[in-house]
């Protein structure tokens, strides 16, 4: 370490991770309760603080496969949290980050080892700090995203109906979308396979069974929804 500097206060740097999944129909993020002082016992975003030989996207990179144990997750930068009050232990600021998961690709074991849980969006609790204002924003630019990019994809299985797409998009968007409107858009879009499987969970007749391929949609990637 050298000296420069020395005349200037320490600011420490932390990330926090808005990890969002879909499940039952449901957009859900995980939240625990935080672990160490100060707000022990409140419930918080998963995070933690930026070491010295790393990038902060390399720190939350880090924070995320200790959470999940998933690699080459789809995360996105959210913006940076700095008010001068945000957290009652140090000057901290935190980079916030918003990352996909498929819930069936979660070991359900890991995230009761991290004390963690799923929480439906529209009834997430009072977090600590400003996490909650950082889940309003990761949420505001993810539906940015879906209405530009096929992202909704990664917090879906490999095969999915058609009605679990549709729930998806309305899930993010919190709003109802008009099924016919919606199926005659998603028709037009060749990168949406109709396999010959069929998902029978939900009636006897079944649901034809859908994918995403990913070459096709890389040959035309034009999309909007």
């Amino acid at each position: 370490m050298t000296g420069f500097y020395g005349e200037h206060s320490k600011v420490w740097v932390s990330v926090d991770c808005i990890i969002f999944g879909f499940d039952e129909g449901k957009l859900r993020i995980l939240v625990g309760k935080r672990q160490m002082d100060p707000g022990r016992g409140e419930w918080s975003l998963y995070g933690g603080f930026v070491r010295g030989d790393e990038s902060i996207d390399d720190a939350a990179n880090r924070v995320l496969y200790d959470l999940t144990g998933l690699r080459n997750l789809y995360m996105r930068q959210v913006g940076a949290f700095g008010s001068v009050d945000r957290d009652p232990g140090e000057r901290v600021i935190s980079i916030a980050y918003y990352a996909l998961i498929s819930v069936n690709e979660y070991d359900d074991q890991l995230r009761k080892q991290h004390g963690v849980e799923w929480v439906n969006i529209d009834e997430i609790p009072r977090l600590y700090s400003d996490h909650n204002e950082m889940v309003l924003k990761a949420r505001k630019l993810m539906r940015q995203k879906l209405s530009t990019e096929p992202v909704g994809f990664r917090l879906l299985p490999s095969l999915f109906t058609l009605t679990q797409l549709q729930h998806l998009y309305e899930a993010v968007y919190g709003e109802e979308l008009d099924k016919r409107n919606f199926r005659k858009r998603i028709k037009e879009m060749n990168f949406i396979e109709k396999t010959e499987l069929i998902d029978k969970k939900g009636s006897k007749r079944g649901a034809a069974l859908y994918r995403f391929n990913k070459r096709i949609y890389n040959e035309e990637p034009s999309f909007k929804l």
